[in-house]
């Protein structure tokens, strides 16, 4: 159990049954009254953010969480397979986990698994990864880097707005938390 007065950023809590992570968190003494802090809090299986507010001093359930690095092996239907870089054993977590990662995963890339009490509760890639361009419409002579932007499939399958000089078979590299091209590679 963990004071609502110890509260930091990150923190994962058990709060009727579903994990949240603590995104922010503010403690608040008004002039009259008692003290309170006011939380802005992640669902970790859907993702939903909501704000909450508990009373100074209050008591939750903490939960020990564990992140380690992993390398992503192969895709056999629904399921991923990760390979734990220090015991070197195969985890296979299913799709639904790995979430809106699955994009920006590659084979032999590697990425931060978050478990919370044994049981894995999300995968996150790097912050920047170099993909392929696997099919986009040609650039037409003419096109500059400032001109404007295209849409580009990867080799993840994920789309991304790429300026009109990239082509099929170049490298970029993607912002996996904004989806965003930032440079070719």
């Amino acid at each position: 159990m963990v004071s609502t007065n110890s509260l930091k950023n990150g923190m994962t809590l058990k709060i009727d049954g579903t994990l949240w992570r603590v995104e922010y968190f503010q403690h608040v003494k008004p002039g009259k009254g008692g003290a309170f802090v006011r939380t802005r809090l992640r669902n970790i299986d859907s993702g939903a953010v909501v704000e909450k507010t508990f009373r100074a001093g209050e008591k939750l359930e903490n939960v020990r969480t564990e992140s380690r690095p992993m390398t992503y092996l192969y895709r056999d239907g629904d399921l991923l397979y990760f390979m734990d870089s220090d015991t070197y054993d195969q985890v296979p977590m299913p799709a639904q986990v790995v979430g809106e990662a699955v994009g920006y995963i590659v084979e032999g890339g590697t990425v931060t698994v978050l478990s919370a009490d044994g049981e894995v509760v999300s995968v996150e890639p790097p912050a920047h990864v170099d993909l392929g361009v696997s099919q986009t419409d040609p650039g037409l002579k003419g096109d500059t880097a400032t001109g404007g932007t295209k849409p580009a499939t990867l080799e993840t399958g994920v789309v991304v707005q790429v300026p009109l000089f990239i082509n099929v078979g170049d490298q970029v590299r993607v912002d996996t938390r904004s989806n965003e091209y930032l440079t070719r590679v």
